[in-house]
């Protein structure tokens, strides 16, 4: 495949998958705009990166934020609990906007869509069989991104990743916030499912570093890929997190009762029912497609792992230093 390069891209969001794009894309020499709702973030922004406001449900802001864009990374996305109403209407907003220039989009995806494939690998051509809101909605919106491409509207490719984790990865399902600070008390940590199952996770930094292959090749365009990520199994991933902290992990199931009873006062937890057919049966992405067309560089996972707690242990310190 031939590659081109670009000198100019704008990030919408700036969440974990965003900032971890716009400090690749800065360290490349990239020109960088960030843009999400308040035009602000909290750490300090490299040479060369800029941050304004934007309202992504405005057709017409959209088209404004990317006219001058070689390249849009689209990583907003709205809160969990609202997919259903608010994921359809975002989308249709920045393929219209996007319709207006001449800049590609690179849209960052995840596999909801496929559902349950009961144990077997997930490959990019299985059908979108989900049944869940969430999946049906993914499923949607992949629909809608595609189709535009192949009426002409947009030019745009899609990097599906599986489940988090890596710095500012802090409100995943299993490597979040919850676990690093059960983890750095030495208290037991809480998983889903059957941890000895292989499961496929994916590491941020890794994550950014495929889409920004992906913006770069024509050949890409017009489909969707499955970004190169890490199948082992929870019980490994705990494993080196208990080497890499100096103590080993004790971990407690979260059955689905339990799952269950949270979900009655905590909303995103209720929403997390729906995914647990990925730690209850093996959960393996096929992502042999990616890796013939483009390679595959990929952290190693003990370094992908201390990087992550050296990460939390910043991040957790510092949510809980007393404010002036």
């Amino acid at each position: 495949m031939t590659s081109f390069a670009y000198t100019n891209a704008v990030l919408f969001g700036a969440g974990q998958v965003g900032m971890t794009l716009m400090e690749q894309l800065a360290a490349e020499g990239v020109q960088v705009t960030l843009v999400n709702r308040s035009g602000k973030v909290k750490q300090p922004l490299p040479a060369g990166v800029t941050i304004v406001p934007g309202d992504l449900t405005d057709p017409a802001i959209v088209a404004h934020l990317a006219r001058d864009a070689d390249v849009v990374f689209e990583t907003a996305q709205p809160e969990y609990t609202e997919w259903p109403a608010r994921w359809p209407p975002l989308v249709r907003s920045i393929i219209d906007g996007m319709a207006q220039t001449r800049a590609r989009l690179v849209f960052v995806d995840n596999l909801y869509m496929y559902g349950s494939t009961h144990g077997q690998p997930i490959r990019e051509a299985m059908p979108y069989a989900a049944t869940g809101s969430k999946g049906r909605v993914r499923a949607e919106v992949a629909t809608l991104l595609l189709d535009a491409h192949k009426a002409g509207k947009i030019k745009v490719v899609s990097g599906r990743a599986s489940d988090f984790f890596g710095p500012r990865v802090t409100d995943a399902a299993i490597f979040g916030d919850r676990f690093f600070q059960a983890l750095f008390a030495g208290k037991p940590v809480e998983t889903l499912g059957d941890i000895n199952l292989p499961h496929t996770y994916t590491y941020v930094p890794d994550f950014a570093r495929a889409l920004i292959t992906l913006s770069r090749h024509e050949e890409a365009y017009g489909r969707a890929w499955h970004v190169p990520n890490i199948t082992v199994s929870t019980a490994e991933m705990l494993r080196l997190f208990g080497a890499a902290v100096g103590t080993p992990v004790q971990s407690r199931r979260v059955s689905r009762l339990m799952l269950a009873m949270a979900g009655l006062f905590v909303p995103i937890v209720r929403e997390m029912k729906e995914m647990l057919y990925e730690f209850e049966e093996p959960y393996v992405v096929d992502d042999s497609d990616y890796r013939a067309a483009f390679g595959a560089t990929l952290t190693p996972l003990p370094e992908a792992v201390a990087a992550t707690v050296a990460w939390f242990r910043e991040h957790l310190a510092s949510s809980m230093k007393p404010t002036a």
